[in-house]
């Protein structure tokens, strides 16, 4: 049993993290308390229809739509070429999700954390309709990203330099989740010195759910014993594609629609092998821009190892607060992302 005051202390050390930076970009990652239980709320979490109740796939459609996000692309590589066609009930690209990121035991992690449930989701609420304004030919999807696995400055008693949120703190989120009609939520595992094959079974009875899928941050997936937050870390082509065949297998097995799967992205060596990347009918994979800086910087991340290394869907990050420390100081408007080669299908704000 993980104790709450050894989780809030070590997160804390984290924070060194959160100035820790790469081409003059970083991720802010760490008390709140929810203070929510299941009795306290309702609603459906079940955002998903299983597979086999939903109509099957209108390819033309579908054709149409990822030709859109492709905005005009002419260099052929948006849209991606050969990608399969998902199963029923996928929510890509047929919406766009719009998600607030954190953790409930701290308010330096992201919006999910830092706000009172209430407040929090009338903020994001307030960004859903944002972008409903500016294209109304997609809806929005809301959803909430929660670090259900976060790389620590402690090492913890199995040197691993990670804190695994206990049950009841994704159950909270799950709970907040329902406070508003079909919200989906993320887990994001930052692994740390551990390995995704040691931390992904364990989300699994949350992953079986259709309204939960899943974040993996490749910064603090740490190689050779180097700690987090010290450099940043990596994530192969293989791994990931252990993970998404790992979701293809529960999205099967559960006669579920397909899991958005989200890998997070700044630099190069962050992903490996690209191109090695598989898609499945299952699995929808979001190569998501999470660095944090001026404008025109976060253009060139995501033209650079976004739009430059294309596996499926894109995503964009949007931080509060690091976004304002250089100048302009200000945060890029959904009208700016719009314009994005490809657009984005996934906005975290932070």
């Amino acid at each position: 049993m993980i104790k709450t005051n050894f989780l809030i202390k070590s997160i804390a050390i984290l924070a060194f993290s959160s100035i820790f930076t790469s081409c003059s970009e970083s991720n802010s990652k760490t008390e709140n308390k929810s203070g929510i239980n299941a009795e306290q709320t309702t609603g459906n979490s079940d955002t998903e229809n299983t597979s086999s109740s939903l109509e099957p796939i209108d390819t033309a459609i579908y054709n149409q739509k990822i030709k859109e996000l492709a905005n005009g692309d002419t260099t052929g590589k948006w849209p991606v070429k050969k990608q399969p066609y998902p199963l029923p009930g996928a929510i890509l690209p047929y919406k766009r999700v719009v998600t607030y990121y954190g953790n409930l035991y701290s308010k330096r992690m992201g919006a999910l954390g830092e706000y009172a449930p209430k407040e929090m989701l009338n903020m994001l609420y307030a960004e859903v309709k944002k972008w409903e304004k500016i294209d109304p030919k997609t809806p929005v999807q809301p959803a909430l990203h929660y670090i259900a696995v976060v790389a620590a400055g402690d090492p913890g008693k199995d040197g691993k330099y990670r804190n695994r949120m206990p049950d009841k703190q994704i159950d909270s989120v799950l709970t907040i989740a329902k406070m508003k009609k079909d919200m989906i939520v993320f887990l994001d595992i930052q692994v740390a010195l551990s390995t995704i094959k040691e931390e992904l079974p364990r989300l699994e009875k949350y992953l079986k759910m259709p309204n939960v899928h899943l974040g993996i941050d490749p910064e603090f997936s740490m190689k050779g014993g180097v700690l987090p937050g010290r450099k940043i870390g990596t994530y192969d082509a293989s791994e990931i594609n252990y993970v998404s065949d790992y979701l293809a297998k529960l999205v099967k097995a559960n006669n579920l629609a397909p899991k958005i799967f989200v890998i997070h992205r700044f630099t190069k060596k962050m992903v490996t092998n690209y191109q090695n990347i598989k898609l499945r009918p299952e699995v929808q994979v979001v190569m998501h821009m999470d660095g944090w800086g001026e404008p025109e910087l976060k253009k060139g991340t995501h033209r650079h190892f976004i739009y430059s290394e294309p596996v499926q869907f894109t995503g964009f990050k949007i931080f509060y607060k690091n976004d304002l420390k250089k100048a302009p100081n200000r945060l890029m408007t959904p009208e700016e992302l719009m314009k994005l080669k490809p657009r984005p299908s996934y906005i975290q704000y932070q």
